[in-house]
């Protein structure tokens, strides 16, 4: 397992992108799965730096583990920023168009619908998320 700790900036992204290249490097995997991973990565990172802190520097501890066997990944993001559990938000009506939906909520959707797994826990006022995808 790889513990990373950062800063809450979105200047970061490109780090974590090249930590994830890394650790799957010796792996054959299948290269639309990570982008999917991806996608769910950026849009949770970006959600901690956007909202956890309000406008002040935080951290995010990420903790990333893969299975080889069958090939999967899991992160862990931790922040103690402002409690959010993004599973209590409902999925937005996809059937209405951008007018009418309300505002919020489709970057988790995008979340949930691109990993196979995704856990919330608040632990001693700490976030934590856990997301896991199959990358074979």
């Amino acid at each position: 397992m790889e513990n990373v700790t950062i800063n809450s900036d979105l200047l970061e992204l490109d780090n974590i992108f090249d930590k994830l290249d890394f650790l799957l490097s010796e792996y054959d995997y299948n290269p639309k799965l990570v982008m999917q991973l991806k996608l769910a990565v950026e849009e949770i990172f970006t959600n901690i730096c956007n909202y956890a802190y309000d406008d002040k520097d935080g951290m995010v501890v990420l903790s990333l583990e893969t299975n080889p066997s069958p090939l999967s990944i899991t992160i862990k993001f931790e922040d103690h920023g402002s409690y959010f559990n993004p599973l209590d938000i409902s999925n937005p009506d996809t059937n209405l168009t951008a007018e009418e939906r309300e505002i919020g909520g489709l970057g988790i959707f995008l979340v949930k619908k691109n990993v196979d797994e995704i856990q919330y826990e608040n632990i001693d006022g700490k976030n934590v998320l856990t997301i896991k995808k199959h990358l074979i």
